[in-house]
């Protein structure tokens, strides 16, 4: 067994306008990462897409939007799980006063190189 200890000081803020705390993305795990994603109050990430790499939301605090790059917005919340296929537009609006939370499991593990941004 193997416990990995996440730092909140380590969060990062991104190009997508969202904030990134990894989990779990090590290359020696390659098929799964898991972070933790922060959107602010009123904050609309970034259209994109992630090549080669499918992810599941998990919703954890807070109320947004979830955009498919088609113009179809669907409401999403706490326990909501958003299955993102590979390659598939994407973004996310937080609706609601406090910061939006969620985590981001990829698969195989996110790279950089992966994220192709559509805005």
């Amino acid at each position: 067994m193997i416990v990995h200890h996440a730092d909140p000081a380590a969060e990062f803020p991104t190009r997508e306008r969202c904030h990134i705390l990894e989990l779990l993305n090590r290359p020696e795990t390659p098929d799964l990462s898991v972070a933790r994603c922060r959107v602010e109050p009123g904050v609309t990430t970034e259209l994109h897409a992630l090549t080669g790499t499918a992810e599941i939301y998990v919703l954890l605090e807070g109320t947004g939007l979830m955009e498919d790059g088609a113009g179809t917005w669907q409401p999403v919340g706490p326990m909501d799980c958003v299955e993102i296929r590979a390659g598939a537009p994407q973004r996310i609006r937080n609706t609601g006063a406090g910061d939006l939370l969620f985590l981001a499991l990829c698969r195989p593990r996110f790279e950089p190189p992966a994220y192709e941004p559509l805005e």
